[in-house]
């Protein structure tokens, strides 16, 4: 129902990096609107090497705590 659909207040948010129909874009999304990606590839977006290290082992390490 509705009720599912609404954002829970005390979850988590997280900023994704994203692509849409025209450009690059950073979202700020709630947890339960993600889906985990274990396909284990490497993602293109032009914001990470700025905020992660290079691509190693399946993912990307932090250059630094985001809070």
């Amino acid at each position: 129902g509705p009720e599912e659909k609404r954002h829970k207040r005390e979850q988590p948010f997280y900023h994704l990096l994203a692509y849409n129909d025209h450009s690059w874009v950073v979202a700020y999304v709630s947890e339960q609107n993600l889906v985990a990606d274990y396909s284990g590839q490497p993602v293109d977006h032009p914001d990470l090497p700025d905020l992660f290290g290079d691509f190693e082992d399946g993912h990307y390490p932090l250059h630094f705590q985001m809070n």
